[in-house]
């Protein structure tokens, strides 16, 4: 589907050259002189190279055909992740270079969405928050009340994080999945 390059997004996936690469950011610059431009970063997705391409905002670009759907995260072994669909029970095995940095935060039975061309998986999209537990933290202080002050603290998938001065060894929190980033007490 042939579309402007002023309209591509953030996750979109464009064929050039027969190659499929995936939106890593797309800014559209309006110089005060001259022809707006569309500035795309993206990663070829054979083989993970970034490139970085400037089209003219009215430049056409072929984007290609992907479909989302959900699948339940199964396990991991050394070829890859294991997903599978609720729906059919087919399993699909995703490589560790596709779930990159979301990797500690896949849980057992956890929904993602896979977006699949011809088949194949090119991307992950896990959910925005998911519940883990403190492993270690400094001791709750009595009489500290929540400040501004946070704490260093490692969740039980390994990532270090920071946490309000009140979350004490044990606690189960709610995490942000895109960067780590502490949201609120788990209400479980």
């Amino acid at each position: 589907m042939r579309v402007i390059a002023s309209s591509i997004r953030k996750g979109n996936v464009i064929d050039m050259d027969g190659k499929l690469y995936v939106v890593l950011s797309a800014e559209n610059i309006h110089p005060g002189k001259g022809t707006p431009v569309s500035q795309i970063e993206m990663r070829r997705i054979s083989d993970g190279v970034k490139v970085s391409e400037r089209f003219k905002t009215t430049d056409q670009v072929e984007r290609a055909t992907i479909e989302d759907r959900d699948y339940n995260y199964l396990y991991e072994d050394g070829d890859g992740f294991h997903f599978m669909n609720a729906e059919t029970y087919d399993q699909v095995q995703v490589s560790k270079d596709i779930v990159g940095n979301s990797a500690p935060y896949l849980q057992e039975n956890m929904t993602v969405k896979l977006s699949m061309h011809d088949g194949n998986p090119i991307a992950i999209t896990l959910p925005q928050r998911t519940t883990l537990e403190v492993v270690e933290t400094e001791p709750v202080t009595k009489g500290q009340t929540a400040s501004s002050s946070y704490k260093p603290a490692i969740l039980s998938n390994g990532v270090r994080t920071a946490v309000p001065p009140h979350i004490g060894i044990g606690t189960r929190i709610v995490v942000m999945t895109e960067d780590g980033s502490y949201v609120e007490r788990a209400k479980d």
